[in-house]
């Protein structure tokens, strides 16, 4: 740590820790144990965006297992030759198409599935040659990179279509004759077009999930919630304007409904009259003249005729007379002054969520929405912003969720995958919370508690999926293991590089 304190720039700081994840994995993940707050914006966001995008300058050994779509008829071969084939129990793949906020960026794209499963041992235990990065190479349509000495992935448009569904349906069939079914596969950072697509299509088929689409709508969905210890409000009090209707927004509109009508017995028409959503149009309503309404925007327009069309967010959080606001836009100052302080005139503690990462890509800092609120906001982001005056912000960051829920899967051999399960995750997360960290304004935990977090998270979604039959983890005897004693199980692949504390 005195050497990496040394160092200038949080890129060159990442090159240094990779250059030890490279040659000494349990020292890597020791250093992450015990000082996770100071690493994990070095090794995953927002500096892992900026590796990415010169990945060619810092990738050397083999971190992941790169397949072109030209490799399809030998995608078992190349799994099978994956050094730790026989250990894989679990998979976070991309096809680079939108690398966080940053957009195309191909086979640069590894340093997601890198940085996300780092974080899977780092956070939660998972022994790491259990975890296999992989980018499925289609081309891109980034100019930049087509056009690079640089770049070392396929130099070719992306393929789309047929030819890629075929590529896609090769893969997940492929990793279940290698791997075997239980191996769960996490879809990272794909197009928008995509991601949903794949995670309907295959749900119910392999072991899988979308982080982007369901962690990040759990860790959101926890922040509510937390808040309401704050506030005094209940969730189904809140009117909720969501600016932005990409996949993780979209992700945690599906997941506030569920959990509206499951915890608070709102109908969906109920739950849904709580959401107000806003894309790059302006507000989503039914039959709106400027279209651009997708088949998943269209489950949260407002009904034709019960609100007139607005561009503008001032006019949508007037109207909606919103108590939170949630950015995940990628535009950055989109929380205006103005906008910040309708929202304090509309509620004496409104959230604030800016969750677009990296950070320069966030729609206000935490200094700006204080300074507007005058201080009555709970503010949150995507990435880590520095106390002001007192308070700490809160980093939504899906690594509060994502570890915990692979371990419950790998540990337990859940499938298939449920949305209560992120639901129960959130729930798990905003317990952890502790009064020191309310009474300074956060409404997450202490970075230094996620190794106990994830573990607790990983039992209580075994639990729910052991009395829904989602459970298939046997005994020594190849009967289905006891209920009780599923957190030893969880326990024993919860435990490298040291068990949680």
């Amino acid at each position: 740590m005195e050497r990496l304190k040394r160092i200038g720039s949080d890129f060159d700081k990442y090159e240094y820790l990779m250059h030890i994840y490279d040659r000494d994995r349990g020292l890597f993940f020791r250093l992450v144990n015990r000082h996770t707050a100071d690493l994990m914006p070095l090794i995953y966001t927002p500096t892992v965006g900026a590796a990415c995008q010169e990945l060619s300058l810092v990738y050397q050994l083999g971190r992941g297992l790169f397949i072109p779509i030209t490799q399809r008829a030998n995608i078992r071969e190349m799994l099978q030759n994956w050094p730790y084939a026989d250990r894989i129990q679990a998979i976070v793949v991309t096809d680079g198409e939108r690398i966080l906020g940053l957009g195309d960026l191909g086979s640069f794209g590894m340093g997601i599935p890198v940085g996300k499963l780092a974080l899977c041992t780092g956070l939660a235990g998972i022994p790491n040659d259990a975890l296999l990065p992989i980018v499925l190479d289609v081309g891109t349509n980034n100019e930049k990179l087509l056009n690079s000495p640089l770049y070392f992935g396929l130099k070719q448009k992306r393929i789309v279509g047929e030819e890629y569904d075929g590529f896609i349906d090769e893969f997940l069939r492929a990793c279940v004759d290698v791997f075997g079914k239980d191996v769960l596969i996490q879809f990272e950072d794909f197009g928008n077009h995509n991601a949903f697509r794949f995670l309907k299509k295959y749900r119910e088929q392999y072991c899988t999930f979308n982080d982007d689409i369901q962690g990040t709508a759990s860790v959101i969905l926890s922040g509510l919630l937390t808040a309401s210890r704050i506030t005094g409000r209940q969730l189904k009090d809140e009117n909720i304007v969501c600016y932005g209707a990409g996949e993780s927004m979209i992700g945690f509109v599906n997941l506030l409904v569920e959990c509206l009508e499951k915890r608070f017995n709102l109908s969906e028409g109920e739950a849904k009259s709580h959401i107000w959503m806003v894309d790059s149009r302006g507000l989503i309503v039914e039959g709106r003249s400027s279209g651009g309404i997708t088949a998943e925007k269209s489950l949260f327009a407002r009904p034709k005729g019960s609100v007139k069309e607005m561009k503008e967010l001032k006019d949508v959080i007037a109207a909606s007379k919103a108590t939170v606001l949630i950015g995940a836009s990628a535009v950055p100052g989109a929380f205006t002054e103005d906008v910040l302080q309708l929202m304090a005139k509309q509620s004496d503690q409104p959230l604030i969520f800016a969750l677009s990462n990296p950070t320069h890509k966030s729609e206000c800092t935490a200094q700006a929405a204080y300074s507007a609120t005058q201080g009555k906001c709970i503010f949150a982001s995507g990435s880590p912003f520095a106390p002001v005056n007192g308070r700490r912000p809160g980093q939504a960051n899906n690594s509060y969720i994502f570890p915990g829920v692979c371990l419950s899967i790998v540990g337990a051999k859940i499938q298939p995958v449920a949305e209560e399960d992120f639901i129960i995750a959130a729930e798990t997360l905003a317990k952890s919370v502790e009064q020191s960290d309310l009474d300074a304004g956060c409404i997450f935990p202490s970075l230094a508690k996620i190794r106990s977090v994830s573990y607790n998270i990983a039992c209580e979604v075994a639990r729910n999926a052991y009395k829904q039959g989602r459970v298939r983890l046997t005994d020594e005897k190849g009967n289905k293991i006891r209920e009780e004693d599923l957190e030893a199980a969880i326990l024993k692949m919860a435990s490298y590089p040291e068990p949680p504390k």
